[in-house]
């Protein structure tokens, strides 16, 4: 029997103007995962650029997202054909894409990641794709194609002040989905690291909110406030990455540590 079809859960709230929340993967771990997905967080994003993960274990995680109602993103550390491809392969839903710079860096992500007609992809039924026996590959390699561009997002992240002057040919690109504001290198970037409310900083915001509202893409900022959730929804996110597992996990058992010895 053909595997059924799991849409993009991440896109389908998106189209539905839902609010998400999310959190970065960094400790890692299929039952870091399986134990998150009790939360109610709509996403993780397994992070391979600072994290320790190879291609084996973020697959084990993408595995355990799915059979706990999370979408999968996973942050790798470039663009190469091999970063994109294995994560795809190995079930990511969703590319995000560090220190962004150039159009061009964009433009190959495309076509690491999309099928023909928007892509050059390798053409391998691997998990994603139920080893070739999911729905979408009994009927046609077109239509799994098709299905795959379709439920796969590439969500570049704005993080540098190079990025911010090329925002609006950024979100221009064919093929990418949203933008992903990393504050605190964009702050770096911009000579005022960890300073949100600088003008400059400020103002790189305001153009990069703009320009991904006026392409109709989705929104994604980061955050260790929690208190700061709200802020950017009401700034314009879709949806915000709150903290990391680890983050979480110390700040919590401090807090608890506190009120015991007090």
């Amino acid at each position: 029997m053909a595997k059924k079809e799991v849409a993009n859960q991440l896109k389908a709230k998106f189209r539905n103007h839902e609010r998400m929340l999310g959190t970065f993967i960094w400790m890692g771990g299929a039952s870091t995962v399986e134990a998150i997905g009790y939360s109610g967080l709509d996403f993780i994003i397994i992070d391979n650029e600072h994290g320790p993960f190879d291609v084996e274990t973020t697959q084990g995680m993408i595995r355990t997202a799915e059979l706990s109602d999370l979408t999968s993103c996973v942050r790798i550390t470039n663009v190469t054909r091999t970063n994109v491809l294995k994560q795809l392969d190995a079930g990511a839903e969703a590319i995000i894409v560090p220190d962004v710079k150039t159009v061009q860096e964009l433009k190959d992500l495309v076509r690491y990641a999309k099928y023909y007609p928007l892509g050059e992809r390798g053409v391998a039924f691997a998990r994603k794709a139920g080893y070739g026996f999911a729905d979408c590959t009994q009927h046609g390699l077109q239509n799994y194609f098709d299905t795959m561009n379709n439920e796969t997002l590439l969500i570049p992240q704005c993080e540098t002040k190079e990025c911010v002057d090329i925002i609006e040919d950024v979100v221009a690109v064919e093929g990418i989905d949203g933008i992903f504001i990393g504050p605190y290198d964009l702050s770096a970037s911009l000579g005022h690291p960890g300073d949100f409310e600088a003008p400059v900083v400020k103002e790189a915001l305001e153009k990069v909110i703009r320009a991904v509202k006026d392409a109709g893409k989705l929104l994604m900022i980061f955050t260790f406030n929690k208190d700061d959730v709200k802020r950017y929804y009401d700034m314009g996110a879709d949806a915000v990455v709150y903290s990391s597992d680890v983050n979480v996990m110390v700040s919590a058992f401090q807090s608890d540590i506190k009120d015991i010895q007090e």
